[in-house]
């Protein structure tokens, strides 16, 4: 009997009967697969959260809990208590990596020409000075070279003997070199040549900082969006953001402390050691398990505070040491406002401010975590402008 003879005492095919039964089945069981997917990922509230994410009760909704790591990673895309808290530390490590290509591009390696007020003609000068520059040789101290050319033809005569060719034509007598005229040009050529002859100091302590901050960022970043996966990986990712907080700090002291001590190495390495053993032992702390409870969060924001407060001694030491300098001044300005921002967001961070006086109003935006993260990124954004007055400052004066 063929199919299309498979009909009942009725008329009926039977066959067509199965197939649509068979059909109607696999649909059911398809939206309901959906449909418990759709389900298995929603967003829960507080009470439903397992203990490893209970952290803050008062914000009540919007949680994501035990996603695979496909759905976790995605949900960087989608809306829930932490799209915000991953956001602003992102959008954060994105600037600070723009700020150090800036910096290794456009921040010049020698005094900027067109910085210093000059007549267009000494400038023309001066950049045709420049490129007598790498047979020149390497001078630290502004201020000494400068005396040197002014004062004394012969502890400054190799010097002037090696800048002598690439002149312009009007310091020039003739085709030949005339003692005498170098003598009456070399007040003019002293303040032009000094500047130039400083070679840039080192760079390392103020890229330091700015790896630090970049970790930092993207440590929080990862951190907040991954520990819903799992207990294994929360615990990991937590480490990770303390190591990133305590790597920021740390690091946010090589500037200053480099910078202001570069001429006294006994208190640089002093400073620079006590930081860094310091961040090392905060590191290592954050490794117990206990330090992660929520009833630890303000011994959390003291250790890190304390950190913090630990650069007073060498800002107060550079005050002490440069008073008369504007630069110091300028920068000690900078460095208080970082520490008010960071201190700030301690505060936010400790006493979970705004959502305790109103849980479940800030779930998604506007929770204290979220301006912890402002606040961060604006006192490390204050920091690397105290970062380029070092630079500059030092790169003139030298020590």
């Amino acid at each position: 009997m063929t199919v299309s003879e498979r009909r009942n005492s009725d008329g009926y095919d039977i066959t067509s009967e199965t197939m649509e039964v068979h059909q109607t089945s696999s649909s059911k069981v398809g939206k309901g697969k959906r449909l418990w997917n759709k389900v298995k990922y929603q967003l829960v509230e507080y009470h439903s959260l397992p203990g490893y994410l209970r952290d803050n009760e008062y914000i009540l909704g919007h949680y994501r809990a035990d996603w695979p790591l496909k759905q976790t990673l995605l949900s960087i895309f989608s809306v829930h208590n932490e799209t915000l808290n991953v956001w602003t530390h992102l959008i954060g490590f994105f600037i600070f990596l723009s700020l150090t290509i800036y910096t290794a591009m456009k921040v010049p390696k020698v005094v900027d020409l067109h910085s210093i007020q000059l007549p267009e003609v000494l400038k023309a000068d001066l950049h045709k000075l420049h490129e007598c520059l790498p047979s020149l040789p390497t001078m630290t101290d502004m201020h000494r070279l400068r005396e040197e050319l002014k004062t004394t033809l012969p502890s400054g005569w190799h010097i002037m003997e090696l800048l002598y060719n690439c002149l312009p034509e009007r310091f020039s007598n003739g085709n030949h070199t005339d003692a005498c005229v170098l003598r009456s040009m070399k007040e003019d050529v002293a303040n032009l040549i000094a500047p130039l002859m400083v070679r840039p100091i080192t760079r390392w302590p103020f890229f330091a900082f700015l790896g630090g901050a970049m970790f930092c960022l993207l440590a929080s970043s990862t951190c907040h969006l991954l520990s819903c996966h799992s207990e294994r990986m929360s615990y990991i990712m937590l480490r990770l953001d303390y190591a990133g907080i305590a790597a920021l700090i740390s690091t946010s002291f090589y500037p200053p402390v480099y910078y202001s001590f570069m001429c006294n190495p006994f208190f640089c390495n002093l400073y620079l050691g006590f930081i860094t053993i310091l961040g090392i032992a905060t590191v290592l702390v954050s490794l117990l398990p206990m330090f992660q409870t929520p009833k630890f969060r303000p011994i959390r924001a003291a250790l890190f505070s304390g950190m913090g407060l630990s650069g007073i001694a060498p800002i107060l030491h550079k005050l002490i040491l440069f008073w008369n300098q504007p630069e110091a001044l300028h920068t000690t300005g900078y460095e208080v406002l970082m520490g008010v921002l960071y201190g700030m967001g301690a505060v936010v961070y400790a006493t979970r401010i705004p959502e305790r006086w109103m849980p479940g109003r800030f779930d998604i935006a506007g929770h204290s975590h979220q301006l912890f993260h402002i606040l961060v990124v604006a006192g490390a954004y204050t920091h690397y402008h105290a970062g380029l007055v070092y630079l500059k400052w030092r790169d003139l004066e030298g020590c």
